[in-house]
Formats: structure tokens, C-alpha cells, sequence
């Protein structure tokens, strides 16, 4: 999806392992959350741009992770250096395929679904799609985690889709014929991600975010370099400045960074928290597609745009009270 991700990950005290630091203020958690949104936002810009250049999505995609495997490979040391120099206990095999798993459908199915939707709908579109992946979140940690859901949350929720809904009927008449195999593509990332949210969050525990999200990462670039080798020539990664500027936007700023602060995020509030504010990003992924590549934008998508804000708020303030 998608795609999420600095930091921007939030070390412990010395004297604790990474996985059992205490929880500080929530707040790093939601600013953590809403500046990995924002982040996770350029990342439809970059694909669309990085399409106009003659890119497949499965060479985009294995460029991504090529570029940005080494910032995971060269942070995990660190982290697992750190760890064994505080005394603290390594994860367990089990513990890291886990990992490994949870990053190949957060991180690789979800993006290659992503990825391929956006070859048949807009950016702006695709954004709107893939947020409602927060809907899934509260609805399957419900359904199979025993996760409460809150009326004041179902509120803000509410208020937010709203402005997602009113935005996405001004844009019904631009649609073009390939809409249901774009939207139903990105359909899929969403729930993929809203299950990798919730899955991702107890491991994250046990591990730690910042070890976690290297796991999880380098996991998810195993398999999309499976991926190309097996369905692409391998002389398609040799590509000009252009597309590699594309491609090092797409690995650090769109997937690097904001990793690390939603799984750092996602260590101190709570997986609905951070989906929710995680709507943040359609609002920026329009405003950037105005911007950079040239869609419109009038008043309608002015009012969806207010009340997804709005819903935000109310949901981060009625997390923070309950």
C-alpha cells in the first residue's frame, strides 16, 4: 500500500532491553503516526511518476526494496549490537519468522497490490481506497483480537470517512473503465495492511520496533527480488538517473522513514490510533497530486478534505480519554 514509513525509532532506557521499555507519552506515538501518514503519502506520487517513465510495477517495486534493504540491513545491526551489549535476549527463531511473515504482507503483498492498482486508477483515488484499511483495523481487532470498540471512536471515524466519501463522488465522473480492478487491487492492500497492523503490534512487543521493522522489512524485500528475478529481465534494474531519483524517494522517504515511525508508533498507542490518524495521508496524497502531477481539486475536495481532519482529532482525543 501501500504504500506505509525515520527516527525515528524511540530507544529505552540503557538498563532495559528495547522490547520492555515503558510506554512514555502517547503523544510522540501520535505525532510518530501522522508524520509516517504524511510520508506514506508521496508514496502514490513517486509510483505515478516513476509509471510515466515506462516502469512495471514489479521492477518498481524490487527497486524499492534493493535501495532500501541496505538502510535495514546496516539499522538491525546496530539494533541487535545495542541489544547484546545491554545484556538483553535476541528474538528467538520463531520470533523472527514471525516477523518475517507479518513484513511480507504488510510490506510486499499489500504493496504489490497497491502498486499494481495504481496502474489503473489515480493517485488521489487510490489514497482514498486504501485508507479505509482503519475500518478494517477496528473492525477485525473486534472480530478476532478482543480489541473494544468505543463509541467516541466509531464517532470520529465516522466524521472521517464521511470526508472520504464526499470526495471520492466528486471524483465518480473522472473514473475511468479499468475502476474496478484498480479499486478492487487496492481494496485488497488495505485490508492486507489493517491485518499486518494488528498482527504487527504484539510482535512488536516482544522485539522491539526498531528490530522488528528490519525483520519485517527485509522479509518483505526477500520477496519482492523473488518476485522480479522470476518474472523480469534482470537488465530492467539497470535504470537511467531519473528513475533511480524516483526509486531512492520511493526506498528512503516513502518507505524507510516512515516504517520505522509507524512501528515506533505503533509501540505506544494503540493499532486503531494509529490507523485513524493515519488518514491524515489522503489529504496529503491530494494535495500533492494537484501539486506534482497536475489532478484537480475544487471545493468539494476542500470539505471532504476538512472533515477527515476533523475526523482525526476527535479520535485521537477520545483515545487519549478513554
Amino acid at each position: 500500500m501501500n504504500e506505509h514509513p525515520a527516527n525515528l525509532t524511540t530507544e529505552p532506557p540503557a538498563a532495559l532491553p528495547e522490547a520492555a521499555a515503558p510506554l512514555r507519552s502517547p503523544w510522540l506515538g501520535y505525532a510518530c503516526a501522522a508524520s509516517g501518514a504524511f510520508l506514506f503519502s508521496t508514496k502514490a506520487i513517486i509510483i505515478k511518476l516513476a509509471y510515466r517513465e515506462g516502469l512495471t510495477p514489479e521492477t518498481l517495486i524490487a527497486l524499492r526494496m534493493v535501495l532500501a534493504l541496505p538502510f535495514y540491513g546496516a539499522i538491525g545491526l546496530l539494533a541487535v549490537h545495542q541489544r547484546r551489549r545491554r545484556g538483553g535476549a535476541l528474538p528467538d527463531f520463531g520470533l523472527v519468522w514471525r516477523a518475517a511473515a507479518v513484513g511480507v504482507l504488510g510490506y510486499w503483498f499489500a504493496s504489490y497490490s497497491d502498486f499494481l492498482g495504481l496502474v489503473f486508477i489515480s493517485a488521489q483515488f487510490e489514497r482514498l481506497i486504501l485508507f479505509t484499511y482503519p475500518a478494517f483495523v477496528v473492525l477485525f481487532g473486534a472480530l478476532f483480537f478482543a480489541q473494544p470498540i468505543r463509541a467516541r471512536m466509531l464517532v470520529g471515524i465516522a466524521i472521517g470517512y464521511a470526508g472520504l466519501a464526499l470526495i471520492f463522488a466528486a471524483r465518480l465522473s473522472t473514473l475511468g473503465p479499468d475502476i474496478a480492478k484498480g479499486a478492487g487491487l487496492v481494496l485488497a492492500a488495505a485490508i492486507a495492511f489493517a491485518l499486518y497492523q494488528l498482527l504487527a503490534k504484539g510482535l512488536i512487543g516482544q522485539i522491539g520496533p526498531r528490530l522488528f521493522t528490519c525483520i519485517a522489512m527485509s522479509g518483505a524485500a526477500a520477496m519482492a527480488i523473488a518476485q522480479f528475478v522470476l518474472t523480469e529481465p534482470l537488465a530492467s534494474l539497470a535504470v537511467g538517473e531519473k528513475v533511480l531519483v524516483y526509486g531512492l524517494l520511493l526506498a528512503v522517504g516513502a518507505t524507510v522513514l516512515p516504517s520505522f515511525l509507524l512501528n515506533t508508533a505503533l509501540g505506544r498507542i494503540s493499532a486503531q490510533a494509529n490507523a485513524t490518524i493515519g488518514t491524515l495521508s489522503p489529504v496529503a496524497t491530494i494535495a500533492l497530486a494537484v501539486i506534482v502531477l497536475g489532478e484537480h481539486f475544487g471545493l468539494v475536495d476542500a470539505a471532504g478534505a476538512a472533515l477527515v481532519l476533523a475526523g482525526v482529532g476527535w479520535f485521537t482525543l477520545a483515545e487519549r480519554r478513554s
